[in-house]
């Protein structure tokens, strides 16, 4: 997945006329790495230590590259940061979003997008996307 995702975004750089470099490939490797729904803030920190010459309007750039590219989506989660997540094709989650730490977990849950089917089914809707995200306080924060 890694690969094919790699190679979405060199087609992608390619068309665009823009030139693969390794600063480029660096902040990708990285970004594809994590589990995580990252800020540009955290993605540059996480790169920093290795590779102090890329700067933060690299990292800023590249991952709205991603983003345009199609292998990064843009998350807005309330807290003022745009946050990233990789794109899977055919793939499909919803968030629970801690809003005292910031923890942010993915998961999938047939009987809820049954039911959202079922709702615009009911009223004549045809849905082209949809986005859930539950607030509230994680396991860790309700000790």
């Amino acid at each position: 997945m890694k690969r094919a995702k790699k190679k979405v975004f060199a087609d992608f750089m390619s068309q665009k006329g823009l030139k693969s470099t390794k600063q480029r490939d660096i902040i990708l490797d990285c970004f594809l790495s994590s589990d995580r729904h990252l800020s540009i803030e955290e993605l540059y920190l996480k790169l920093r230590s290795k590779h102090p010459n890329i700067g933060y309007a690299t990292v800023y750039r590249t991952l709205k590259l991603f983003a345009e590219a199609g292998i990064a989506r843009e998350m807005q989660f309330g807290d003022g940061q745009t946050r990233y997540e990789h794109v899977s094709e055919g793939e499909h989650h919803d968030h629970l979003v801690c809003t005292r730490c910031g923890h942010i977990e993915e998961f999938e849950n047939e009987t809820i997008e049954k039911l959202q089917d079922e709702v615009a089914n009911s009223r004549g809707f045809l849905i082209e996307r949809h986005r859930l995200e539950i607030y509230g306080l994680c396991a860790n924060c309700r000790k």
